[in-house]
């Protein structure tokens, strides 16, 4: 592992004792550095946003643990009504004249009104860091009219997926469960936001160690199962620039991805982007 493996404006990035980072901020960075993958960012405000980004990802998905919303599947899906229609698909569709960032902050401070699953959860959390990370009236000129199903997100969160060889606290990764019971589809894996010390948040889960988390999904493995549950090497991360540098494009006439309504609880974004493909392909 190389020391160079942040750039910041195609200079080699050091961690000194004289940046001024907090202990959270530093771990982030000390896994970057570590990490066997360039992280090149384009100033140092680029790194420093990535970084408080992360952290507020992982404060996201701690509160999220720490509140009452409940997993569902999409059968069962719950929402306050005062601020999201709840869809026949199981998707909350967010209500004329309100506010995205009073609706996305209303699912934790009245969170025994929520039901979801893990994908909508994670998606969930990004919204809220990125809230909490760009302030109320960017986010609500930039996220109008959200829609929260599973993987769909705003074209503009920035979401990607791919196969990597490590992730860094703030990475949502997935848990896989092959051998599931089919009567208990919901357990086919999970999606877990990756926080600190080697520990992971999946809603349902609460937040346990990784070895924690494949030892609660092989409980739920279908009789006579021999394959244990694993964690894969899907990464997935949001890639939302700084507010100083977005585009002043009206947010109403860009263009949204399609809306996949699967009914498949648990599956990893990936999975979601193949139903896309399908769509795209018929």
């Amino acid at each position: 592992m190389g020391c160079d493996m942040i750039q910041v404006s195609g200079m080699p990035f050091q961690l000194t004792d004289s940046s001024n980072f907090g202990n959270e901020q530093t771990i982030i960075i000390k896994a970057m550095i570590d990490a066997p993958s360039l992280y090149s960012f384009s100033s140092f405000n680029d790194l420093l946003f990535d970084i408080n980004l992360r952290k507020e990802i992982i404060e996201s998905a701690k509160e999220m643990s720490e509140g009452e919303s409940e997993f569902t599947t999409f059968q069962y899906t719950q929402c306050n009504p005062e601020y999201w229609y709840l869809t026949t698909e199981g998707g909350f569709q967010l209500n004329r004249n309100k506010y995205p960032s009073d609706a996305i902050r209303d699912i934790y401070i009245n969170s025994s009104l929520y039901a979801f699953e893990c994908a909508m959860a994670c998606v969930i959390t990004f919204y809220k860091a990125t809230l909490d990370r760009i302030g109320e009236g960017m986010f609500n000129y930039v996220f109008q009219n959200l829609y929260l199903y599973s993987w769909h997100t705003d074209v503009d969160l920035g979401l990607y997926t791919f196969y990597g060889d490590h992730f860094i606290p703030g990475d949502v990764v997935y848990f896989n469960n092959p051998e599931y019971d089919p009567s208990t589809p919901w357990y086919r894996g999970v999606n877990a936001v990756a926080m600190f010390d080697d520990d992971v948040f999946g809603h349902g889960f609460g937040i346990k160690s990784t070895e924690g988390m494949i030892q609660t999904l092989n409980e739920t493995r279908k009789p006579e199962s021999n394959q244990t549950a694993y964690l894969t090497s899907l990464v997935t991360r949001i890639s939302i620039q700084n507010s100083a540098n977005r585009s002043t494009l009206n947010p109403l006439y860009k263009q949204q991805p399609m809306i996949i309504h699967h009914n498949k609880p648990s599956i990893s974004y990936r999975h979601y982007l193949s139903y896309l493909y399908k769509m795209f392909m018929s």
